[in-house]
């Protein structure tokens, strides 16, 4: 008697984290990717200098102005930008064929990022990060100090910008507590993954 086995997922899944700067989501991503060996991070093409203990094809794909123009107009990325006179991407033949051998990949990018990746990819996972408030959001970028007094006040409205767009998203996690947050994000994760709509075959051990 021929045994049918459940249908398994093959696909990696689209993960999509973006944040107000300060709400912990570079952390949040390190720890996620720390814990989860089917998890990578995308690479990102960029026109900017390598930076010291930086690589290609490990941090970024680094490229220039001309060719990643080059490759807008072939539409070759999934979503672009220009940020401070460099542009950066995420290129389409480097996330297909990491989805396509089975891993999930995680995109660290903006509000207007995220949504270009869902209209590109609908079966994707947008997770929003916020802080509990922007209150405590000041608190947090005053204490790690990286940033003058302008430019704090500049993040805090842009983080009210930037939150506008949860609508947009699947899931919101406050980071409340660091490790309450991550123990979200990993059940988001979990649950995707055993949505019917995930699996070629939803009529189980049927012929």
């Amino acid at each position: 008697m021929r045994k049918n086995r459940l249908p398994s997922v093959k696909r990696g899944l689209i993960i999509v984290v973006s944040a107000p700067s300060g709400s912990g989501k570079t952390t949040l991503c390190k720890k996620l990717l720390e814990t989860n060996h089917k998890l990578i991070y995308s690479i990102s093409a960029t026109t900017r200098a390598p930076r010291a203990g930086e690589f290609d094809g490990k941090d970024y794909f680094f490229t220039n102005v001309k060719i990643f123009k080059k490759m807008i107009k072939n539409n070759e990325f999934v979503e672009w930008a220009e940020v401070h006179g460099n542009y950066y991407g995420t290129p389409k033949k480097y996330l297909e064929k990491t989805l396509s051998r089975g891993y999930d990949v995680i995109l660290d990018i903006d509000v207007q990022g995220g949504e270009a990746i869902k209209n590109t990819y609908p079966e994707s996972v947008l997770i929003f990060i916020a802080p509990p408030s922007l209150d405590e959001l000041k608190k947090r970028l005053v204490t790690r100090a990286q940033d003058n007094s302008k430019t704090i006040a500049l993040r805090l409205k842009n983080a009210q910008k930037e939150m506008s767009y949860v609508k947009f998203y699947d899931y919101l996690v406050i980071n409340d507590k660091l490790d309450t947050a991550l123990d979200q994000l990993k059940s988001i994760i979990r649950a995707e993954h055993t949505k019917i709509k995930r699996h070629k075959k939803p009529n189980l051990y049927l012929n």
